[in-house]
C-alpha cells in the first residue's frame, strides 16, 4: 500500500469516526455512557 493510500484511509476513518460521535451526542448517548462510567467508578473503589 502507497503512502496516499494510507493517508486517504486514515482521514477517512476519522471522518466515519467523528460521524459517529456526533450521531451518538445527537441521540443523548451521552448521559447513558456518563451514567455507566460514575457507576463502574464507584463500584471499583468501594463507595457504590
Amino acid at each position: 500500500m502507497i503512502e496516499k493510500d494510507k493517508k486517504i484511509i486514515s482521514k477517512l476513518l476519522l471522518m466515519i469516526s467523528i460521524s459517529f460521535v456526533v450521531y451518538g451526542a445527537y441521540r443523548g448517548e451521552v448521559n447513558s455512557v456518563f451514567t455507566k462510567a460514575i457507576n463502574l467508578c464507584l463500584e471499583c473503589i468501594g463507595i457504590g
